[in-house]
């Protein structure tokens, strides 16, 4: 059976449309006389093969259905019946990971009653209804009939009241559906589920009629169960703490036998190879070789004794694989095991090979399905590939929590392969803009995350959150009008992925957050001389930038100018808090949760007031550090507010994040999308005690960030 879970994008659900036709429409009494499926494939209906079979019913057929399928007792004469038929079918239908119908509830009864008429086991399917999700998508309908959607949605139906026609047109249908659906916030096959169950009067209706509930309860998937095995070592370290560093180099006329005594000296397994006099501290994946141990060997064996006097250069492999060094350590696996390879370089921030990580530096730890998620979301070359990769992050998240990894460290892993979907769906829309005859980008330039993403904090419930930085251009030139275009492929394919417009329009395809560096200089030098703090709204997450694609210079260069721009401007700083707005409390006078039907918001009341002090208190100060634990932990170090004030602060974070990470993953499991407010009640007692205490260390954050703003 075609794997599936809850979080599998509708765009790439592996499916199997079906429709029967019948002796009546009482499915406690009808019998069939026909069965279709057709296959649904990477959101597109497979033409070949379908089912299609005639069966022959043990009653005749009565002329007022002749009349409607055309089906009559002569063309089912030599037909076999439901018995001899139905494994086939059922054998077609497990091809897909759901199943697809139009009022599907009664194909279900139907064949769940001709399953026990012949004796046979009866498993239902998990299914989708494309009547219910029709009414989901545009509930306004005059009516949900097969003919007046495919009306609607301008489908051609080939052989109405075929099997074969009508199972073709549900398949169709339900792919025009998905679109709208995820106009409406729907994009899972549990959201859609969820969305379904709310229909409670169309239900009702279907159950008084003797049909099968068209959805099921929510399950958990065999897929998802894998992932509760996982190893989280990978999930909890950086490659920068395993790898070494620095590399070991050896120039490219180094000779074989000072190689092979490097390695063995050191027992180390491989070498960086380089142009003589190049500068080590400044040399580049693209710039490097490599000669491992296993080279050396393969040399030996063509040439003899001779090989020992051949230069490195003679037998390197090149190009060199790399990863960055401050990301975990599940994406270097993934990576050797896309390549086969064994041996990696690191890289920094700017590009520059810092370590080298061999597969035995990796022996310790248990690769599996897991962890080929980053290389998956990397190698993704269209939109479905990238969603199908994506789709798999609720799962290792659930995985991870359910180790006990904390939020903390999840939300690291989440923001790191956020920022990788933006790269690729950036790599994507370049391809988009050179099919359509746009050609190359005209400059240099970078993409960049920003908010959460940027400072690794992001959880479940993400928009995008991006800018475009170019290197040269006037507004409305050449090149930002390029640009703009790339921005709008890149917002469109992160939205199709799973990732939301930005409802404040913080996406590079808006001027506001596209320009090249002269624009971006004087935007800067703008937010400085502001003095509302209505004119700073969303600024403030521009500090929070990571470049994940293109140039990262461009971007880093522009961060750094901002924060020298606003070194020492308390005002700006205090602009920048005050633009949040006004904190609001968790705790009500009496200390009760102020919860809004049963759910506490805690990014309003928590961790957002946290983020924004942290953020402003790094800008006052030319605290470079993107993430809020290390904000606050440089407070300290320069001598700033108390230590219980500021790891108070921290913990709490921890705490929320921890709340929030939980109830996403409940919610996601019910096809509810997930958001960043809890269900108080069902908080355990200790957890309610650590969400009083961090609600409680918010409440006096706002006379602690005036404090540390002027310097106390």
């Amino acid at each position: 059976m075609a794997a599936a879970d809850n979080a599998t994008p509708l765009m790439v659900l592996e499916a199997v449309a079906i429709d029967t036709e019948t002796t009546g429409l009482d499915p406690r009494k009808a019998w069939t006389v026909e069965l279709a499926a057709v296959r649904i494939s990477a959101g597109r209906v497979v033409p070949e093969p379908v089912f299609r079979r005639l069966v022959r019913p043990p009653e005749p057929i009565p002329r007022a259905a002749a009349a409607i399928h055309g089906i009559d007792d002569g063309m089912v004469a030599a037909a076999p019946a439901f018995a001899e038929a139905w494994p086939d079918y059922a054998a077609f239908m497990r091809t897909g990971a759901v199943v697809i119908g139009h009022a599907v509830g009664f194909d279900l009864a139907v064949l769940r009653r001709e399953c026990e008429r012949a004796g046979l086991p009866w498993t239902r399917p998990r299914t989708l209804d494309t009547l219910l999700l029709a009414e989901v998508a545009q509930p306004d309908l005059a009516e949900y009939s097969l003919d007046s959607l495919a009306s609607w949605l301008g489908i051609t139906i080939e052989g109405r009241h075929s099997g074969l026609g009508d199972a073709r047109a549900c398949a169709q249908l339900f792919l025009a559906l998905v679109p709208r659906l995820r106009a409406r916030g729907i994009r899972t096959l549990a959201e859609a589920e969820q969305a379904c169950r709310t229909l409670t009067e169309v239900l009702d209706q279907h159950h008084r009629a003797g049909w099968v509930e068209p959805v099921s309860a929510p399950v958990r998937s065999d897929r998802e169960a894998v992932f509760a095995r996982i190893d989280s070592y990978p999930y909890r370290h950086t490659i920068g703490e395993i790898m070494r560093a620095p590399p070991r180099l050896a120039a490219s006329d180094t000779p074989l036998s000072a190689a092979l005594g490097t390695l063995v000296g050191e027992r180390i397994s491989s070498l960086f190879v380089h142009a003589p006099g190049a500068d080590p501290a400044r040399l580049r994946p693209a710039d490097l070789g490599i000669v491992t141990e296993r080279d050396i060997l393969r040399a030996l064996a063509h040439h003899g004794p001779d090989a020992f006097a051949l230069p490195v250069a003679k037998v390197m492999a090149k190009p060199l694989a790399a990863v960055p060094a401050d990301a975990f350590v599940y994406r270097a696996i993934g990576r050797m095991g896309r390549l086969g390879v064994r041996h990696l370089a690191a890289v920094d921030e700017a590009g520059f090979v810092v370590g080298a990580l061999s597969a035995r530096d990796l022996l310790r730890l248990r690769a599996g399905e897991a962890v080929t998620l980053g290389d998956a979301i990397d190698q993704a070359e269209d939109v479905e590939g990238l969603a199908a990769a994506w789709a798999t992050l609720p799962r290792v998240a659930a995985a991870l929590s359910a180790e006990k990894v904390s939020a903390r460290n999840v939300a690291a892993v989440i923001s790191r392969e956020l920022g990788a979907v933006t790269r690729q769906a950036a790599v994507i829309a370049e391809a988009r803009m050179r099919d359509a005859g746009r050609g190359e980008p005209p400059c240099a330039y970078a993409v960049a995350v920003l908010g959460s993403a940027g400072r690794g904090e992001s959880l479940l419930a993400m928009d995008q959150d991006n800018a475009l930085f170019f290197a040269t251009g006037d507004p409305d030139g050449p090149e930002d009008r390029w640009f703009a275009e790339l921005g709008t492929h890149l917002a469109a394919i992160l939205n199709d992925v799973g990732l939301p417009f930005c409802k404040g329009g913080v996406m590079g395809k808006t001027p506001e957050w596209r320009g090249s560096v002269a624009t971006w200089r004087e935007r800067i030098a703008a937010w400085v001389r502001r003095s509302r703090p209505q004119d700073l709204l969303s600024v403030d997450i521009f500090f929070d930038l990571r470049p994940v694609h293109g140039d990262p210079a461009i971007a880093n260069d522009l961060r750094a100018a901002a924060f020298d721009a606003a070194k020492g401007e308390i005002a700006f700083a205090k602009l920048l808090a005050e633009s949040a707005g006004a904190v609001e409390l968790g705790l009500g006078f009496f200390g009760g949760f102020r919860t809004q039907g049963g759910r506490l918001d805690l990014k309003r009341t928590g961790t957002f007031p946290i983020v924004t002090a942290a953020r402003a208190l790094a800008i006052r100060h030319h605290v470079v550090e993107r993430s809020t634990p290390e904000r606050l932990a440089a407070m300290r170090t320069l001598g700033l507010g108390g230590q219980h004030d500021l790891q108070g602060l921290v913990d709490a974070l921890g705490t929320f994040l921890d709340l929030i990470l939980a109830q996403q993953l409940a919610d996601l499991e019910h096809g509810i999308p997930a958001g960043n407010a809890v269900v108080v009640k069902q908080l355990a007692q200790r957890d309610r005690e650590r969400l009083r205490l961090g609600l409680e260390q918010v409440a006096q954050i706002d006379w602690l960030t005036r404090d540390l703003l002027i310097g106390r």
